[in-house]
């Protein structure tokens, strides 16, 4: 490709055929020089109110529908006619073909941008990173959000509104806790979820049977109590996916109930690779489209006037506020991911002795893309930035590690500075920082009296003394009450076992239980 095949645009303005053009000279680039690996793209041209829609229904197409993405639509409608808050230039689906949706306000400039950053960015990071591959089935989720929103229109004209309402304001409160965080799981396969949900319609009442037939009731129900280990064999206690729970076990739900629960379970596991991997996925997009804007500008495919609005755009993205900056709100993630993947670049190409001391396994092989491609499959954001975070980009970003532990009276005390011991200590703690296994709260179904009061028993082992915040606790267990139909209680407990707070709620009546 050179610069006789002439300018891809001139000015702001774009047409398709430009966008057409645009798109094929980024895909020669990303998979002839940068050795991508994508999806089909498919790229929709969309307007600010459908943009504020996709804001409202977390950017799924043929989503269904609830209350909840109403909300949330004339909030951010409202604060963008005020001013107030800007949009996103695009927004990308994990799926096959991979969709691209760009604003129609965007200069011809901002659509390059985005078809780099997000047709062959996002696009090369959904298809190969493990993460997603284990997790998710790109070949079959729009499928399965058609089925899903059929499904619930189905449900509403038949239950009525409030009732599949009700349902699904439970499931969503409960949406962070119906995931399968760890390997072994069978991968989700929406085609065959749909397939199979009118079967499970038909049989689901008699496998529910199943384990409610072991309930004692009656005169004999003392000489029938289940053992411990078998009632929670039975169960498959403990469990930390909740919906998955409630969707197999609550003993009043029908079966319409059921099937809601197991859609928003499957989306929560949809987006599961997401929250692990936002550095590492947005370092990976603004990395590719700084690599394939840059080539275009020296094939003058773009102008040099072109090259500066995209340079002006990308410093925005990748900007990362002082601490004192009224503007600060914690760490970057374009920033420290793009910085992270320019690092990752220069120690491949042009280590200096900490380089080669830090990281001796890739500093000067020489092979940028290869490296990368190689972090991109293989990490998660904990892991990432725990391997591969270099004591020079934590020079650079200023970070420090902080002690402010309540319990010692001493006060604020430095935990860690730039010197060997203390990167080690910084990098571990900004890794932990990404992990969900640390961040999120660890809360199982421990065990369920069946030959009593059919009381739903939760844990939430505390780490590093942080509890729950009582009044979200309370919202949360109500939803799972609900939903349980009995009384459900939640013990929080150090790492001795000792219990620092239980709660305990009663179900409130529900439509869908008239």
């Amino acid at each position: 490709m050179t610069a006789s095949m002439g300018r891809l645009f001139e000015g702001a303005d774009w047409d398709f055929r430009t966008l057409q053009g645009i798109h094929d000279a980024c895909e020669e680039i990303a998979t002839s020089e940068l050795g991508l690996d994508v999806y089909p793209n498919q790229i929709e041209v969309i307007t600010a109110e459908q943009m504020l829609d996709a804001y409202s229904s977390i950017a799924m197409p043929l989503f269904y529908k609830h209350w909840s993405f109403g909300k949330h639509f004339a909030f951010h409608e409202a604060s963008y006619r005020k001013g107030l808050t800007g949009l996103a230039y695009e927004i990308v689906i994990n799926s096959s073909p991979c969709i691209s949706y760009l604003m129609e306000e965007n200069t011809a400039t901002m659509q390059a941008l985005v078809i780099a950053h997000a047709a062959f960015g996002h696009n090369h990071f959904f298809k190969n990173n493990y993460l997603f591959r284990q997790w998710t089935d790109a070949d079959g989720i729009l499928d399965y959000l058609d089925f899903a929103k059929s499904y619930v229109t189905e449900c509403e004209e038949r239950e009525g509104q409030k009732a599949v309402e009700q349902t699904l304001d439970a499931a969503h409160a409960l949406m962070s806790h119906g995931i399968d965080r760890y390997p072994g799981k069978k991968k989700l396969d929406f085609r065959t979820e749909e397939k199979r949900a009118g079967e499970r319609r038909v049989h689901e009442q008699s496998v529910f049977n199943d384990l409610w037939r072991t309930v004692p009731t009656g005169p004999a129900k003392s000489e029938a109590v289940l053992g411990l280990e078998r009632r929670r064999k039975l169960l498959g206690l403990p469990q930390e996916n909740l919906l998955y729970f409630l969707e197999k076990t609550a003993p009043r739900l029908r079966p319409w109930q059921r099937e809601l629960l197991r859609i928003v379970r499957h989306i929560a596991q949809y987006f599961y690779p997401q929250r692990q991997t936002k550095v590492m996925n947005e370092g990976t997009a603004s990395y590719v489209h700084y690599r394939i804007m840059r080539r275009l500008h020296e094939q003058d495919r773009i102008s040099d006037g072109n090259f500066l609005e995209f340079l002006q755009s990308h410093t925005n993205v990748v900007f990362q506020p002082d601490f004192d900056d009224p503007r600060f709100s914690g760490l970057n993630p374009y920033a420290l991911g793009f910085a992270m993947m320019q690092d990752i670049a220069r120690i491949v190409t042009d280590p200096q002795d900490e380089d080669r001391a830090w990281f001796p396994d890739i500093a000067g092989t020489a092979d940028v893309m290869g490296v990368l491609r190689h972090v991109w499959a293989n990490y998660r954001d904990e892991s990432f930035i725990a391997q591969f975070l270099s004591p020079r980009l934590i020079r650079q970003f200023r970070l420090f590690h902080l002690n402010d532990d309540p319990a010692e009276r001493a006060g604020i005390k430095v935990g860690a500075i730039h010197d060997d011991r203390g990167y080690v200590r910084v990098r571990r703690e900004l890794a932990r920082q990404y992990d969900v296994g640390f961040t999120d709260a660890n809360i199982e179904v421990v065990d369920v009296d069946l030959a009593g009061d059919r009381r739903l028993m939760l844990r939430h082992a505390v780490v590093n003394g942080a509890q729950l915040n009582e009044t979200d606790a309370k919202r949360v267990l109500q939803h799972l009450a609900d939903l349980w139909s009995y009384d459900v209680s939640l013990a929080e407990t150090d790492t001795g076992g000792k219990v620092l707070k239980e709660y305990t709620l009663s179900p409130r009546a529900m439509a869908a239980a008239a």
